[in-house]
């Protein structure tokens, strides 16, 4: 490990000289790329040199009690080593984990996407319950998340709902929220206090930048058209909000958040070409998945992954059998435990595996 852990000193000593290079710096592709890997060895190295000190502090508490002839010092160098030794192997067990490779997608902001699905009205309103659990989550998460389309439900909730998630590693802890999200309980508009099961799908795509997608314009018809949703004095008499289409893949995005026709543009583009990127990846995935398959699941949005109880108070995901009696916590936002248990679980798998994501 300390050998793998050198190398990864070397190439972070060595991408810290190149990206201060004017040929890199105008190099925009080579200089996001770099940007990104500078990021993530920077974390390795820092974890690193803290451990290289622990141990150059158990060598010398071992030297000072092999050669020091007073007692008391002895004494008190047995204490130091005895918690030297305590922190050893938890600090061996983070840089292990840091040696797994990474998924490249983990850093990335995502295009969060949630549909009402099997349920009617009350699948609407469970969609609401679960973007309010998202966003909740996003606040204390310190993350940004702006709409980018909604079209909301006929009793409440939304029939569809496309945000923007902004901030650090929130593809690596999102990613594990894709799939269908189940619910139990008696709907508000049920008479006989009859329980109803009802869905939601989630599809968590990593942000696409202009170096991942290159799009070319004539592939795409613009179409604008005037907004429904919030926006003041504008709605319905500007022609603000934007409809691509992708004409190769006959994939449509709109976007009618904004009250300017630009900013509406730029928010669609950029759910293009992560629509467009998630097409690339599932390919990936679908040709390693006769490799590897994770005990999480693969992602696919068409997976029954978590179902939400509201007559026990419990929550269940299916992936890794973890259950927890806390209901009211989790819808509002405290999904931490979730991520986390499916992250060991993905690390776990891929560590037996010896393979990436």
């Amino acid at each position: 490990m300390l050998d793998q852990l050198e190398a990864i000193r070397e190439r972070f000593d060595e991408v810290s000289q190149q990206i201060v290079q004017p040929e890199v710096v105008s190099d925009q592709k080579r200089f996001v790329k770099l940007s990104k890997e500078y990021k993530d060895l920077e974390k390795i190295v820092n974890q690193y040199l803290d451990y290289k000190q622990l141990l150059q502090e158990i060598d010398n508490a071992k030297e000072i009690i092999a050669t020091e002839k007073d007692e008391e010092f002895r004494d008190m160098a047995k204490m130091e080593l005895d918690e030297l030794l305590a922190r050893r192997e938890p600090m061996e067990d983070v840089l292990k984990e840091m040696l797994i490779p990474k998924d490249p997608n983990d850093s990335k902001n995502v295009i969060l996407e949630i549909r009402a699905g099997t349920g009617g009205d009350e699948a609407s309103i469970f969609a609401g319950d679960i973007f309010r659990m998202y966003q909740r989550f996003c606040d204390k998460m310190g993350w940004r998340m702006s709409i980018v389309d909604y079209t909301e439900g006929t009793s409440g909730g939304y029939k569809e709902i496309v945000t923007e998630v902004e901030g650090e590693d929130v593809y690596g802890k999102l990613k594990f929220e894709s799939g269908v999200h189940r619910v139990q309980r008696v709907p508000a508009t049920e008479t006989q206090g009859r329980i109803h099961t009802s869905a939601a799908s989630v599809a968590v795509l990593p942000e696409a930048e202009e170096v991942d997608v290159e799009l070319n314009m004539n592939d795409i018809r613009k179409d604008t058209f005037c907004s429904s949703g919030a926006g003041g004095q504008s709605v319905n008499t500007t022609y603000s909000a934007v409809r691509l289409t992708h004409l190769p893949t006959g994939l449509v995005v709109q976007c009618q958040d904004e009250r300017s026709q630009l900013k509406n543009l730029e928010k669609a583009m950029t759910v293009l070409r992560s629509r467009l990127y998630e097409i690339e990846l599932q390919k990936h995935n679908d040709a390693i998945a006769s490799q590897r398959k994770t005990m999480v699941g693969s992602g696919d949005r068409s997976d029954k992954i978590r179902t939400y109880n509201y007559p026990q108070s419990r929550v269940t995901d299916h992936r890794i059998g973890l259950t927890v009696y806390n209901l009211p916590s989790v819808m509002d936002g405290e999904i931490g435990e979730f991520i986390e248990q499916l992250r060991i679980a993905e690390n776990a798998e891929r560590l037996k595996e010896g393979t990436t994501a």
